[in-house]
């Protein structure tokens, strides 16, 4: 069925970082389509003229496939404003129609960012895909993100068999059974989200700043401590990151994903 999107998008760009870094049988690559399992059933999404076509479609995995293709962000603005800015102005039509993916599951979110603390991310994605393997539930082809509870109930022992360390496994086991509501972190300020999701022992501010880039696509979230982006700092413009966080605004989030994607693609 086809679900349409705003134009332009392009879907090769905008699905890259689901194969960038290995497989990621979470949001599964397989023959020109994107797979994920939505509450045990397993979609496909591929490009079509107008948007795309998703398989099956109802109002249950609308909003989840929406969120995963980066729906939220207005991109005809930031295009706007791009165009009169340094470095943007020749990468952004390099990248037109580029939507970046959301995590559709704040958990989802929050783990896939520790996974990636001080390691590469090819590193991460082979530690989160066995993850997902042992404690997901199976589609056809891709598998679904392990539910919170899932989580909580493992110990930590299960998750330095598959590679984490200790700290890592401390952490995304003490992130599920904690009290926190995830889901109503989407009501808040900037913040008072990073207030609380700091307030976590291993969610330092590079997670939190993802947290609001890559779940709750908020226009000014800027992971100042990713190395990427120093890098993109440094060698582009000739300028700490600070500096540049504030040069972007206040469209910190989707430069960032456009300097970055651009280093990997344009």
């Amino acid at each position: 069925m086809l679900l349409r999107l705003p134009e332009p998008y392009d879907f090769d760009v905008s699905t890259e970082r689901f194969r960038a870094f290995g497989v990621d049988v979470a949001n599964l690559w397989h023959e020109g389509g994107l797979h994920r399992v939505v509450d045990g059933r397993e979609v496909r999404i591929e490009p079509a003229p107008g948007g795309v076509d998703v398989e099956p479609l109802d109002d249950e995995i609308r909003p989840v496939v929406e969120k995963l293709l980066g729906l939220e962000f207005d991109l005809p603005p930031f295009y706007a404003w791009a165009a009169d800015q340094p470095v943007l102005a020749e990468l952004v039509p390099r990248l037109a129609g580029f939507r970046p993916p959301l995590a559709p599951d704040p958990f989802e979110s929050l783990v896939t960012s520790i996974t990636a603390q001080q390691v590469s991310l090819f590193a991460a994605f082979a530690v989160r895909t066995r993850m997902i393997e042992r404690f997901g539930r199976r589609g056809e082809l891709a598998v679904g993100f392990p539910t919170r509870g899932r989580i909580a109930a493992a110990d930590e022992d299960e998750l330095v068999a598959l590679g984490f360390s200790r700290r890592k496994a401390e952490y995304v086991i003490g992130l599920a059974r904690h009290e926190i509501d995830l889901d109503a972190l989407a009501a808040l300020e900037d913040d008072e989200v990073r207030a609380r999701l700091t307030a976590i022992r291993g969610l330092g501010p590079w997670t939190a700043e993802w947290f609001l880039a890559r779940h709750l696509a908020r226009p000014r979230a800027w992971p100042a401590g990713d190395l990427g982006l120093r890098k993109v700092a440094e060698v582009l413009y000739g300028l700490d990151v600070h500096e540049l966080g504030r040069l972007l605004d206040p469209f910190q989030n989707l430069s960032a994903h456009y300097l970055l994607t651009g280093l990997r693609v344009a």
